[in-house]
């Protein structure tokens, strides 16, 4: 089945870390980039990690230094480091695959901000909570 399936959320406390995992099943990320999406209640799904045509990554302003982004190929798994988490991280995250070469003139930001449409594969998400 081709699918990726987030992992790793949770309860912690503000200043705590998660890491979650998103790992992909029936295809390669040879050939695709995996990128992380969240979404809180009563908030508009926002782009919080995407990949660069230069290999680089586009972090979200909000997340930018505290988050960082990861992968195994070997496992075929990408994962999302979160440090220094606070509470306006709760939300639920997803990842989401793209073809590594689909809409090659795109920049990562592009791909956070307009183009969730386009992308072959979502996850159903994971739920992180950050609360004392």
């Amino acid at each position: 089945q081709v699918q990726v399936v987030e992992s790793g959320g949770g309860l912690v406390q503000p200043g705590g870390s998660l890491r979650l995992s998103c790992k992909a099943s029936g295809f390669s990320l040879d050939y695709y980039k995996i990128d992380w999406f969240r979404q809180a209640p009563e908030k508009e799904r926002e782009g919080v990690s995407c990949g660069n045509r230069d290999g680089t990554t586009y972090y979200a302003d909000s997340v930018k230094g505290r988050f960082t982004i990861s992968r195994d190929n070997a496992k075929n798994t990408v994962y999302l480091q979160m440090n220094s988490l606070k509470p306006e991280d709760t939300a639920v995250y997803y990842c989401a695959a793209r073809g590594r070469y689909s809409y090659s003139s795109s920049t990562g930001r592009e791909w956070c901000v307009n183009r969730y449409d386009n992308y072959n594969y979502r996850g159903q998400g994971t739920q992180v909570t950050v609360s004392s």
